[in-house]
């Protein structure tokens, strides 16, 4: 089922750098007529179009506050993501415990709290190719936990018409792979293929060839 953007409002978590910030842009572009993008430490905005919250995605009061600050929100895009814990058996197990509770408890926690009110509406989970390629520890299990989930979610939700969009990509140009010396995706590139998924209902966002190339080795 199509979901419309034009006059649309939104929260995107995570949504004030990287990929986040570039889908707030996309969705204004579309014409959604507000996005609440959060961040551990916002900053304000100069589009009276975004409203920039404080908000902790691990945090059950503060996804609750989201929850009743945006209660006209129609998709929600849970996109605040961390690194870390390269090796399932040598990483700080506190350090592996915090890589899961924001990759894949956070979105949970945001999901739950929104759901009640997001009926005829999407969710947006961004995981990774990660998912389907092992090797690399907790960030990859993590987007593998959430792969799943986000799976379980689409069935749980259908019930009340809610899509459940799993959005799958490579490197993207962002500062959490600046490091790295290998080919990135355009985050404006990324984020348009993402508001796509939701304009046509889709289930899954593959953003690039590489997870394109994963995603049918590992399911052929």
């Amino acid at each position: 089922m199509s979901r419309q953007i034009q006059g649309a409002t939104a929260v995107v978590t995570g949504g004030q750098k990287g990929l986040g910030k570039a889908i707030v842009d996309e969705l204004l572009a579309r014409g959604a007529a507000k996005v609440y993008a959060t961040s551990r430490r916002p900053e304000p905005s100069t589009d009276p179009r975004v409203v920039a919250v404080e908000a902790e995605v691990t945090d059950d009061d503060s996804v609750a506050q989201l929850a009743a600050l945006a209660g006209d929100a129609t998709i929600v895009v849970n996109n605040a993501g961390v690194t870390g814990g390269k090796s399932l058996l040598h990483s700080d197990f506190d350090e592996i415990r915090s890589v899961f509770e924001t990759n894949l408890f956070g979105p949970l926690h945001v999901t739950r709290a929104f759901a009640p009110q997001l009926a005829g509406g999407t969710f947006v989970n961004v995981a990774s190719v990660l998912s389907w390629l092992p090797g690399f520890g907790a960030y990859g299990s993590s987007k593998a936990a959430l792969w799943s989930a986000t799976n379980s979610l689409r069935a749980e939700l259908s019930a009340q018409g809610t899509n459940v969009i799993g959005v799958y990509l490579g490197y993207t140009d962002t500062s959490m792979v600046a490091d790295l010396d290998v080919p990135k995706n355009d985050p404006a590139d990324v984020a348009r293929q993402i508001v796509d998924g939701i304009e046509t209902g889709a289930a899954e966002v593959l953003a690039d060839e590489l997870t394109r190339q994963a995603r049918t080795t590992v399911f052929a």
